[in-house]
């Protein structure tokens, strides 16, 4: 049986050299089928023996419970087969990744909880090979009331982040590689798992959020539909600056980075004012939020120098009176008895 396995597995290794699912399916299979088949024919062996044959019964439970974890194990491969086919056939590292993307992240979570059940069904296959686990089981469906309230609240973890990954599976918050921000963190989505996601925070830290909390709580995904951004730059500014000029300026240092603004948007607009200053916002725009992180720095220092080269006298001013505060000047003519001096407001 052995050589027959080796025989088969590479046969079938050298026919699925030029197919992707055959290749993976015939990588994948190659450990559990060569266990696999020499367990058949030893069942196969103690089946036809004597039943009266010393320890034949305890032969045959074994091998049997050895058969049921192959099994499970081949299925759990097979899977894992596909899901590799599937990945491979949709790489995430070229420009527009977003279907790559979802599929990926459908992929691996449907995958996962496909696994989770196979494994479950494998490990109550091999409780019910013996009778007392029958007569648990048994016992446990009579008592099914206080047994099965007891059972889902104890799971009830599991079990919600299991739907929760079927539903992020289905509806897709979140994918692989998303940008997020989640509890006031920046980072983007590195592994989904059946319980928990790993965000990968912008300085390399890594915050672990469990698959509820994207269902249950909200979050910022800025790359939902597409990854382009609008950014934002502030300056706040003297009422002497002309703003033509500096929109002028703000346009040539987004034509100067074609690899950071994408050419959709480019503005500058007053969008407050004080008493002292006036706020300018500037609005760019850019494939992706690093780009646009990048885009807005330089727009943001330029636009500083510029305004210091070209119009010194509009930077922030900080105005006063001089005049209020001072005491008025008193005619030494007046009469002594006149009412004394008074301070002006505050």
């Amino acid at each position: 049986m052995s050589l027959a396995s080796r025989l088969l597995t590479g046969l079938t290794l050298r026919l699925a050299r030029r197919f992707i699912v055959t290749r993976e399916l015939s990588t994948h299979l190659e450990k559990p089928v060569r266990l696999l088949l020499p367990l058949l024919g030893l069942q196969s062996v103690w089946l036809s023996a004597p039943d009266d044959l010393a320890l034949i019964p305890i032969a045959r439970r074994l091998t049997g419970i050895l058969i049921l974890v192959c099994v499970t194990w081949l299925i759990m491969r097979i899977l894992r087969a596909l899901e590799q086919t599937i990945l491979l056939s949709n790489p995430v590292d070229v420009a527009d990744n977003l279907r790559a993307r979802r599929i990926q992240t459908q992929t691996k979570v449907l995958f996962r909880t496909i696994n989770f059940f196979v494994l479950l069904i494998g490990l109550a296959a091999m409780l019910m090979t013996f009778p007392a686990a029958r007569q648990f089981g048994a016992s446990l469906l009579a008592s099914a009331g206080l047994a099965g309230l007891a059972a889902g609240f104890a799971a009830r973890p599991v079990l919600a982040n299991l739907i929760a990954g079927i539903q992020i599976a289905v509806t897709q918050p979140i994918r692989l590689d998303d940008v997020v921000i989640v509890e006031n963190e920046w980072g983007r989505i590195e592994e989904i798992t059946g319980s928990y996601v790993i965000v990968r925070i912008w300085d390399d830290r890594r915050l672990v959020v469990p698959l509820q909390y994207f269902i249950e709580k909200p979050f910022q995904n800025w790359t939902r539909r597409n990854s382009s951004l609008i950014g934002t730059v502030f300056v706040w500014v003297d009422y002497a600056l002309p703003l033509e000029p500096l929109r002028e300026e703000l346009r040539r240092l987004c034509k100067d980075v074609p690899e950071l603004w994408d050419g959709r948007v480019c503005v500058l607009q007053v969008t407050d004012t004080s008493e002292k200053s006036m706020q300018l916002r500037a609005l760019v725009s850019s494939a992706d939020s690093s780009r646009n992180w990048d885009l807005r720095c330089h727009v943001r220092e330029n636009l500083i120098g510029f305004i210091q080269r070209q119009y010194p006298h509009a930077l922030p001013q900080l105005r006063a009176d001089l005049s209020v505060g001072q005491k008025p000047q008193v005619d030494m003519r007046t009469p002594e008895h006149t009412e004394p001096e008074r301070q002006p407001p505050v």
